[in-house]
């Protein structure tokens, strides 16, 4: 439970579908009672699952009260509270986070209260965004009345990666993180002076949002979406989980607007369909300063580390080991599916030879970025191929039937497993297909041998079809939504890596 002056967060069951809630009751007399229901009514129709869910809505004069989705992960506090994120961890977990506000301002939704309690990771469907223009109009109208709601969203989303990159909070309200170092006048000190290991380019994209002034690298960053393009110029986000390097998660604070989560009193009954499950949240207490950190506290964690990701499974760190570049900046890697038990113990990693768009169905030799092919075979960080963008429809605008990246392996092979690490937006629909021509005119000839409908970071396919070929094909018929751009899409492939045996 966390409480404010004429409210209470509970968490609660809902007994009908048997799920956890939260649920926001309020005080007689509680006197924002009709701005919090419509706003909480506003973010029930966005429907973005970066953003906690608004279940129910009562606005009677004698129980009020909002229903929401229990978040259960770690909020930004947590993930903090034993020092600051590796500056790519930050940079894709903020970026993710300012995407999913430029979606709400597309449709009309602000937050304004975006504070380190408000951003959740959680292992199941990564940041979760919690108090979407509700805790804004808990806490008056010296927020909801601003001039400049994006201006005042994009300054939060900078003063979150701030406090990722440092663990400090360069706000006016630092009570759940300390306050960031300032310099001789008064102004936060930058990131980079802060923590030294922060890049120069992601320490101008804090400061020019967070500062609002331009610099050698770029000018005044004053809405999430040029906020959230800027941090994908420097980093492309993935779906890098910096809980899973953390440790097991906490109970979360389900909003960022309690005066006190040790002195607010409870207020506000439970609607009876919910059974209080409630157990009161403490405040947040940070055992030392980020900059008395031992190396011996970092070198627990780093065995922390090697135990959660060992914990994964062989079969994942298997294919990790199989990529051939780093997944810094990249999309995470995701097994989707392990190895098929029928492989041939004797399959190797084989080397494909070049890759190149393969668009049998567009006269267009330029469509498909054909130039930036040679980039899904791995080896340049941060490098990826990607389709042309598409409007209207995932099934390529209703243009052509499919689009695929197809591989030359040198000569025939027999394939065990395909790897493929795509681009973090779900879902893509991929068949992989193997055949002896790379002709536009011969794709009735190859023979599909894999197939996926929820391809999506690092998307293993396991074959155990006899077929053999020289070109083995990874055929989308299906697009996954464009990141920060509603009714686009497009799909990306950062890697693919083939395991088999020639002939």
């Amino acid at each position: 439970m966390s409480a404010g002056t004429g409210w209470t967060y509970w968490k609660a069951t809902d007994e009908t579908l048997a799920r956890s809630v939260t649920v926001l009751t309020f005080a007689p007399g509680f006197p924002r009672v009709t701005e919090t229901v419509t706003a909480a009514r506003a973010a029930s129709r966005l429907g973005d699952a970066r953003f906690a869910q608004v279940f129910d809505v009562e606005d009677a004069d004698d129980g009020a009260y909002v229903v929401l989705e229990w978040v259960a992960g770690e909020s930004l506090v947590d993930l903090v509270s034993d020092g600051p994120l590796e500056p790519q961890h930050a940079v894709s977990l903020i970026a993710e986070t300012a995407q999913a506000m430029a979606a709400a301002h597309r449709s009309g939704l602000v937050h304004l209260r975006l504070g380190p309690a408000c951003l959740h990771w959680t292992a199941s469907s990564g940041v979760k965004i919690t108090g979407l223009g509700i805790d804004a109009a808990l806490a008056g109208s010296e927020l909801t009345d601003t001039e400049d709601p994006e201006l005042t969203d994009t300054c939060d989303l900078s003063r979150l990666l701030y406090a990722a990159l440092t663990g400090y909070w360069p706000g006016p309200d630092a009570s759940v993180l300390p306050p960031a170092p300032v310099d001789s006048d008064g102004e936060p000190c930058t990131p980079r002076q802060v923590a030294a290991g922060v890049p120069a380019g992601i320490d101008s994209v804090t400061c020019r949002a967070l500062f609002q002034q331009e610099d050698r690298h770029g000018p005044a960053l004053s809405t999430p979406m040029e906020f959230a393009d800027a941090l994908t110029a420097i980093a492309p986000p993935g779906h890098v989980p910096p809980a899973a390097a953390l440790g097991a998660a906490t109970l979360p604070r389900p909003s960022a607007g309690a005066d006190s989560y040790d002195d607010a009193q409870a207020t506000g009954t439970i609607p009876r369909r919910y059974a209080d499950t409630a157990g009161r949240h403490g405040g947040y207490r940070r055992s030392y300063p980020a900059t008395e950190r031992s190396a011996v506290a970092r070198g627990v964690v780093s065995i922390v580390i090697v135990v959660v990701l060992a914990a994964i499974g062989v079969t994942a760190w298997a294919i990790s080991r199989t990529l051939h570049h780093g997944t810094t900046g990249q999309p995470a890697q995701h097994q989707q599916q392990s190895a098929h038990p029928g492989s041939s113990a004797a399959s190797l990693l084989l080397k494909p030879q070049s890759a190149a768009v393969y668009n049998p169905h567009d006269n267009d030799s330029n469509s498909d970025d054909p130039g930036e092919s040679q980039n899904a075979l791995g080896g340049q960080q941060g490098k990826f191929w990607h389709t042309s963008f598409y409007r209207g429809s995932p099934k390529f605008g209703n243009l052509k039937d499919g689009v695929g990246l197809i591989v030359d392996m040198g000569s025939a092979v027999r394939l065990s497993q395909v790897a493929v690490q795509f681009g973090t937006q779900c879902c893509a629909h991929v068949n992989i297909e193997i055949g002896n021509s790379n002709s536009p005119s011969a794709k009735d000839s190859f023979t599909t041998v894999a197939t996926s409908t929820t391809a999506t970071g690092t998307t293993t396919f396991p074959v155990s079809s006899s077929a053999t070929g020289r070109y083995v094909l990874i055929w989308f018929t299906y697009l996954p939504p464009l990141a920060g751009s509603p009714n686009e899409y497009q799909a990306q492939i950062y890697d693919v890596s083939i395991h088999g045996t020639n002939g």
